[in-house]
């Protein structure tokens, strides 16, 4: 959709929490009904998350996950800068990268697929919130081949702040690994060698 067809809203996020927050009237045959967004999240304007809460008269019911993948260029030639596709936890998207403040809104579920979908969301908070200190030894299950021609199973942590380069185990060259904490890989336990003290 162009931007104008957004009902001014400006960001995928705006507008599928608008799209989301809405109340069916009471009619002779049947009772005021909707859902309201108790918490969202578009990371990255790729991926939106919702904890959706049904209400019947105004009564809150469960609260169920939403997920929509997201098309987002403000720059598009041709004018249509939006697109989305909505998808149930129900349905089990593959997408799961839900963020915790989200997942928590959620009622509780009997829905296999459902509680697949969470499981996964929850592993994937699990691998990001890893700790890697500095100096860490990391081993991957297969060698990572990087553009200078070599291959690297066995590789050191080296921390600049925020970021997190990787060496050879010996400390030498410099390594991005793109999306490292999404990766498998398991911390290395090195022996520490006490010196020898003489007294």
């Amino acid at each position: 959709m162009p931007l104008a067809s957004m009902g001014g809203h400006t960001s995928p996020k705006q507008y599928l929490d608008a799209q989301f927050n809405y109340e069916r009237h009471a009619t002779d045959d049947r009772q005021a009904h909707g859902y309201r967004v108790l918490e969202s999240a578009c990371p990255g304007n790729r991926v939106y998350y919702a904890a959706l809460e049904r209400f019947d008269d105004g009564v809150a019911g469960e609260v169920t996950a939403v997920v929509c993948l997201v098309r987002w260029n403000p720059k598009a030639a041709d004018g249509f800068v939006f697109a989305y596709k909505d998808m149930s936890e129900s349905m089990g998207p593959h997408e799961a990268d839900c963020p915790l403040r989200v997942l928590e809104r959620l009622t509780s579920t009997n829905n296999p697929v459902a509680l697949d979908w969470r499981r996964r969301c929850f592993a994937t908070i699990r691998r990001r919130s890893r700790r890697l200190p500095d100096g860490a030894l990391i081993r991957f299950p297969e060698p990572i081949a990087f553009g200078d021609d070599t291959r690297h199973e066995l590789m050191r942590v080296l921390r600049q702040g925020n970021r997190i380069i990787l060496t050879r185990s010996d400390g030498g060259g410099r390594y991005r690994v793109s999306n490292l904490l999404d990766r498998k890989f398991e911390i290395v336990r090195e022996r520490k060698i006490s010196p020898t003290i003489f007294t």
